[in-house]
């Protein structure tokens, strides 16, 4: 936690000074009737994937309010969406999270509102992506790692590394991994390219994949850009991937547990590990949009999603960590202790979370910030 603490501070002290400081909602009325919310897939279920997953119907039969969901497989799609307007909440990971308080883009929550507020998990409660002096712009959702999914067939033991995604080699088939493997269509994975150097490149001095100053950015470009020789595809859409490690060869790629359960459920050979570089991930928080236009029902959607009932379902449904501990143990959803602990609940130090890359950063004072991630990214996709 002390790593991401230190990698967010230069952006809460800049945001602290001109962001507001007091909630909109002092209490809440009677719905309105709907909630609008963009989400990552698979986040916000109502049955129709899976019977058995849905944390959708009752709340709209209670509340009265019809959930609306529009996917994005991005943060910088959900950023987009977020600054267009019309929409009530957002899942908003790290990378996007301070992007949309800087440009005033989601309002303070008051969490007098939100009675399970109490229940959250300490390490989330003012985590510094959705807190900004001692303001809070959101709820937290759910927590994970970005884990290297793999197919079995090929790969006869689990893979140590992730040089099975950067770097040309024979597989277990006999077959070079060159068209074979994935990596994730969106600028934040300059920071999986960094990770990997800071183990195979001590000389760099890499101390934090989000904070690079000119050398070290320059070799992790250079490192993304040997990826493109192997790549097939650049993935942002969740079921586009899993379709790809069915049916076009795709047999190794960073991906979120959720594709890895799907793809399990399917009886595929597919598994997931977190290799001895460690790995990349998100905490993702519900934040209101500035202007929303259905605040009632949105705050009962975020109680509603602090629900130990609902962490506890959407933990096992995606693979991923609840924000309320007691979803692993009270047994009133899917989830339990032994669950929780597979899904890293215990590694919450280990993960290096997505945050939004600035120029005057905490660890060497001058690092390259965001839109130049964007901008070469861009460059490197194209083949550039």
């Amino acid at each position: 936690m002390t790593r991401l603490l230190s990698s967010c501070t230069a952006i809460a002290l800049a945001l602290a000074a001109t962001s507001p400081a007091v909630a909109q909602l002092k209490e809440i009325g009677e719905g309105e009737g709907q909630v609008n919310i963009v989400a990552w897939p698979g986040y916000i279920e109502r049955g129709e994937t899976d019977p058995k997953f849905d944390w959708v119907t009752g709340f709209e039969e209670k509340t009265g309010c019809k959930v609306n969901v529009k996917t994005a497989n991005t943060s910088d799609e959900m950023v987009a969406l977020m600054n267009e307007g019309g929409f009530d909440l957002v899942t908003a990971s790290g990378d996007a999270s301070l992007r949309l308080v800087a440009g005033k883009r989601v309002q303070p929550v008051n969490v007098d509102l939100v009675p399970s507020w109490k229940d959250v998990d300490d390490r989330l409660k003012s985590a510094p992506w959705h807190t900004v002096d001692g303001v809070h712009y959101g709820v937290p959702y759910m927590w994970g790692p970005n884990v290297l999914m793999y197919n079995t067939n090929v790969f006869k033991e689990a893979p140590t590394s992730w040089n099975v995604v950067f770097e040309e080699m024979e597989l277990g088939d006999g077959q070079s991994n060159k068209g074979r493997v994935q990596a994730y269509d969106g600028p934040i994975h300059v920071a999986d390219a960094a990770l990997y150097l800071m183990h195979h490149q001590p000389d760099l001095g890499i101390k934090n994949p989000y904070e690079l100053n000119d050398d070290q950015y320059k070799a992790a470009l250079d490192l993304l850009r040997q990826q493109r020789q192997l790549v097939g595809r650049y993935w942002h859409d969740a079921f586009i991937q899993i379709d790809d490690f069915k049916n076009e060869g795709v047999v190794a790629s960073g991906s979120w547990p959720f594709q890895v359960n799907l793809l399990k459920a399917d009886g595929q050979p597919v598994a997931s590990v977190i290799p001895q570089e460690g790995a990349t991930g998100w905490a993702d928080t519900t934040m209101m949009h500035v202007d929303a236009a259905n605040p009632n029902c949105a705050y009962m959607w975020m109680e509603h999603t602090l629900s130990s009932n609902l962490q506890s379902d959407l933990s096992v449904w995606f693979g991923a960590n609840p924000s309320v501990p007691a979803a692993c143990t009270d047994g009133r959803g899917m989830q339990n202790a032994e669950g929780c602990t597979t899904n890293g609940m215990d590694d919450f130090e280990k993960i290096r979370f997505w945050t939004t890359p600035v120029s005057n950063c905490e660890s060497q004072g001058q690092c390259v910030p965001y839109y130049r991630w964007v901008s070469d990214y861009i460059g490197v996709i194209g083949g550039r």
